[in-house]
């Protein structure tokens, strides 16, 4: 017969939401966690539910129930053979086969023993699950309390699988709900059952929590650095400050200590890295090799906003020598600035500290201490005319011994009138500009072309239009659409010789299809380049029935009026002219896995090419990835370069998969990079083991050299899921490691 007793316990706690309680952690298809855990429907805080098959009393505050016993609080729940309640001492008793249920975890086992009072229960012969976090084990005892599980002769694993690929056995396991860790004392280790590793003391993550400890280390060998060991330690200093130290050890190098500190406040964030080898063992020559970096964004108000991002290295080759998380090792030059920005209603002002550090056997670059830049944010308006007003001031300098210009200060003001007509159907734009600049040039000046002080007046008008066409496309796709976007543009600048002006922060401008319709060839304002030219162009695209765009090509050409105002490098680089530039570029996305874009520069006067390329994507699932890709331009610092490369993901089977990349100098005729991995994923833990064979980057010599060398190398990456990151390991990112890094065309979402 089931009986029913409700008694009046102390100490309970409300229970937490139903989002908390629906907390579920899948690994590879397999739960790890029984149903959530909810406690009995109608029951009311304080209160005791009991059911058996038969109940004895014993006295007034004692009671025995045996046969089928279930036991429900709002805190757990309990299945049992006999219970012994002791009211008064709010003690209970159970024994066998014993299910234990509550919101931190599932545990079968022969004996328990509880203080309702205390909330504390003990179990004996445990075989435990976690219902918030992964994980399951046994235990000889296992304690739940307040804060979570204490297990005595205890393992633990993340694995679902009834035999586990790893294990951890311990004299103790404290399993903390309230900080999110585990801790454990003179622990085995035990992979595939059998002993690796034994650790006095070891914590590990139970959930996304931050905490001290070390992080997965890396092993891996080459020519270039011999046997190298990565070991991060993560320090959580505070909830908004934290710092990593890295001890980095190349057997052929030596010692190098990387450190990273991160922090975050109401008004800033940002990052300080230091990277330090105090003796180079492969360049005797070199003292210590060191890397600074610096970014942080600050928010100082409603207004105003600044900006940080300062790196330094010791060496030209330290990148591409040592490499790093703050550079590639195809960077040239680091970025070395500080701004302070006011944001008005009318105005927008930029303070700016700014210096490039050129890496390789290059002149230095010029400082700018300041460069403050305005620009009217909101113009003068009436009808469709507006008027705006921009410029700026700024002081240059320059210590090298090789340049003429050692300081110079530059002011810079462009008023700017325009028209502006836009609708669905076209759009007309007219701009009239005058640049007004004047320098003030000082150094060893005699004997240059160079002035001690320039004015320089220069007008431009531009006129631009577009039309926009659009009709249906159903011959090509249902419901399709197909747009003609024909634009026009007419530029007019004099020509104006400006030899006598130093080149402070001015460089060419990439040439491409929208480059084409630019009213400028250089950044800065150093060279204003002349212009008496008509630029056609047109872009078709073709639209589906879901409104996505599965192709388009655009193409231009820039046609010159005058020979004066036929391009000239003004002393950046007289080997680069062409008189007539042809642009054009093109994707096609005809189906969701394949992607093809490319894009040319021609040169129509000279009949040579200037620059292409042509990527062919093809992107299925499980990481399955194909690539092919080709680059070519006729003038990389003096140099052609031209150059194939394919990339790989192949899934070999659901825990496998296999990613290549090789890639071919056609201009010297030899490979340039080999990169080849394999990885293993489980349920339990992964492993990715790369291998490379690279050219060996030297900024001080040509990209043609050539006597190039090459470093060969293996990488290996060992993972224990639930001691580490729970994210799911992405094969492609080994594709990442190399020269050229994996990349999709830039309009088309990864």
């Amino acid at each position: 017969m089931s009986k029913t007793w409700g008694i009046l316990m102390l100490s309970v706690v409300s229970a937490p939401s139903l989002a908390e309680t629906e907390l579920a952690h899948n690994l590879c298809g397999i739960s790890m966690q029984t149903r959530a855990w909810q406690p009995l429907e109608g029951l009311n805080l304080g209160e005791v539910d009991i059911q058996a098959d038969d109940v004895e009393l014993l006295g007034t505050q004692s009671a025995e129930f045996t046969g089928n016993v279930d036991i429900n609080t709002l805190k757990m729940s309990l299945s049992a053979q006999t219970a012994l309640i002791d009211k008064q001492r709010g003690l209970l008793n159970a024994t066998g086969p014993i299910t234990y249920q509550d919101y931190v975890s599932k545990v079968n086992s022969t004996g328990l023993n509880a203080d309702l009072n205390n909330s504390e229960v003990s179990l004996l012969g445990a075989d435990y699950s976690l219902t918030e976090q992964q994980g399951k084990g046994g235990a000889e005892k296992l304690t739940v309390n307040q804060s979570g599980l204490l297990l005595m002769n205890a393992s633990f694993t993340t694995c679902p699988s009834d035999t586990p690929a790893w294990e951890i056995e311990a004299d103790e396991i404290n399993l903390s709900r309230e900080e999110g860790w585990g801790e454990t004392y003179n622990a085995v280790l035990r992979i595939l059952d059998t002993p690796v590793l034994y650790l006095p003391y070891f914590t590990f993550p139970l959930d996304e929590r931050r905490k001290s400890g070390l992080l997965t280390p890396t092993i891996s060998s080459s020519d270039k650095y011999g046997l190298e060991t990565i070991t991060p330690y993560y320090l959580n200093i505070a909830p908004n400050f934290d710092a990593t130290i890295t001890p980095r050890y190349m057997s052929n190098k030596g010692l190098q200590l990387q450190t990273e500190f991160r922090y975050l406040t109401e008004q800033h964030e940002g990052l300080v890295g230091i990277e330090y080898l105090d003796s180079d063992d492969s360049e005797p020559d070199l003292n210590e090799r060191y890397m600074f970096h610096w970014q942080q964004q600050s928010y100082l108000g409603e207004n105003w906003r600044a900006n940080v991002d300062v790196t330094n290295v010791s060496d030209d080759n330290y990148i591409t020598d040592l490499t790093s998380n703050y550079a590639s090792k195809t960077d040239t030059q680091l970025y070395r600035t500080g701004s302070l920005t006011h944001l008005g209603d009318t105005w927008r002002t930029d303070i700016k500290v700014q210096n490039f550090e050129v890496l390789g056997d290059h002149l230095e670059s010029y400082t700018a201490i300041p460069q403050v830049n305005f620009t009217q944010t909101a113009p003068w308006r009436f009808d469709n005319f507006d008027f705006s007003v921009s410029g700026e001031i700024s002081h240059f300098t320059n210590d090298s011994s090789e340049v003429a210009i050692d300081s110079a200060t530059r002011v810079h003001v462009e008023p700017k009138a325009r028209y502006n007509y836009a609708t669905h159907a076209w759009s007309f734009l007219s701009e009239v500009s005058l640049l007004q600049t004047n320098y003030k040039q000082s150094g060893n000046l005699t004997g240059t072309q160079y002035s001690d002080t320039v004015s320089r007046t220069i007008p431009k008008v531009r006129l631009y239009s577009q039309l926009n066409f659009e009709r249906d496309a159903s011959y090509f796709f249902e419901d399709g659409i197909q747009t003609l976007e024909p634009q026009i543009q007419y530029l007019y600048t004099p020509n104006k010789d400006q030899s006598d002006i130093g080149l402070f922060d001015t460089t060419k401008l990439q040439d491409d299809y929208y480059g084409l319709f630019r009213d400028v060839r250089f950044s800065g304002v150093d060279r204003i380049a002349a212009a008496n030219q008509f630029t056609l162009g047109a872009t078709t695209r073709l639209f589906d029935k879901k409104q996505e765009e599965v192709f388009n090509f655009s193409a231009g050409q820039i046609f010159y009026l005058s020979d004066d105002a036929k391009p000239t490098e003004q002393g950046l680089n007289s080997d680069t002219n062409y008189n007539a530039l042809f642009a054009a570029q093109t994707m096609l996305h005809w189906h969701r896995r394949w992607y093809l874009a490319g894009g040319i520069q021609y040169d129509t006067d000279g009949k040579q090419m200037v620059q292409s390329n042509v990527t062919l994507d093809y992107k299925g699932d499980n990481n399955q990835l194909v690539q092919l890709n080709h680059r070519y331009a006729n003038d990389v610092s003096g140099n052609t370069i031209e150059q194939a490369g394919v990339f790989t993901s192949i899934p070999i089977s659901d825990e496998w998969q296999f990613i290549a990349s090789y890639h071919r100098d056609l201009e010297n005729n030899r490979s340039i990079e080999v990169l080849s991995g394999l990885q293993y994923e489980s349920c339990c833990w992964a492993i990715q083991i790369t291998g490379h064979r690279q050219i060996e980057t030297d900024l001080n010599q040509s990209i043609g050299q050539e006597q190039a060398t090459f470093d060969s190398g293996i990488s290996l990456n060992f993972v224990l899921k639930g001691l580490g990151s729970k994210s799911r390991y992405d094969a492609q990112k080994l594709l990442q490691q190399g020269i050229f890094g994996y990349r999709r065309p830039y309009f088309l979402s990864n």
